[in-house]
C-alpha cells in the first residue's frame, strides 16, 4: 500500500489565492480514483527552500490518497495537469510505502 501525498500552493507567483473551486476539483478527482482522500486545508503548512541565493516560500495544502499500487505515467500526466492549473513549474508529489495495522 501507499500513501501518495500533494502539495498545491494556496497562491499563485504573483500571490493571487486560487480558488477554493480548485481545490474541490482535485478532491472530488482525487476521491472518484481512489475511493477517498484526506485533505488538510484548514491551516496551511508553509514550505521552504532556497532558491538562487535567496529563501522562497509557499503556504500549502496537502492532499492524500492511499494507493495499492502506483501507477507512475498516470501520476505523471496527473502531476503535469496540477502544475499547469496551479501555475507552478513543480508541483511536489511523494509517495510512501506504508503497512497498514
Amino acid at each position: 500500500m501507499y500513501l501518495v501525498q500533494i502539495l498545491l500552493p494556496l497562491a499563485d507567483n504573483a500571490g493571487r489565492r486560487f480558488k477554493g473551486t480548485e481545490y474541490g476539483r482535485v478532491r472530488a478527482e482525487l476521491s472518484e480514483r481512489f475511493g477517498g482522500i484526506t485533505s488538510f486545508t484548514r491551516a496551511p503548512a508553509e514550505g521552504m527552500w532556497k532558491e538562487g541565493g535567496h529563501t522562497a516560500h509557499d503556504d500549502i495544502v496537502v492532499f492524500e490518497v492511499m494507493a495499492r499500487e502506483l501507477d507512475h505515467p498516470w501520476w505523471e500526466r496527473y502531476r503535469a495537469e496540477l502544475e499547469r492549473r496551479f501555475q507552478q513549474e513543480t508541483i511536489v508529489m511523494r509517495a510512501l510505502k506504508v503497512e497498514m495495522l
